[in-house]
């Protein structure tokens, strides 16, 4: 049982919180982290020993392209709403 509430580890929780989550196990999130991280999953910080929970989040929004922004569109020409 988890003793620290997700409130109370804030921007730097610990690996088994950021397991939990992703809807994983800890032991899973272990073997994996490896190979997460050099696919770019944020290591934990120097000062704070663990993870910046916002670069995690920003980290999965990248590999699922959510809020991904394209080249910004051009005006192609006058709006011709008959032609609908």
């Amino acid at each position: 049982m988890r003793s620290i509430t997700v409130e109370r580890q804030g921007l730097f929780p610990c690996d088994a919180e950021i397991a939990t989550r992703l809807s994983i196990g800890e032991d899973k999130f272990r073997r994996i982290v490896p190979a997460l991280e050099k696919n770019g999953f944020p290591t934990r910080d120097v000062v704070m020993g663990r993870r910046y929970w916002p670069a995690v989040v920003a980290f999965w929004n990248r590999r699922y392209g959510v809020g991904s922004i394209s080249a910004p569109s051009l005006p192609d020409g006058e709006e011709n709403l008959d032609a609908l």
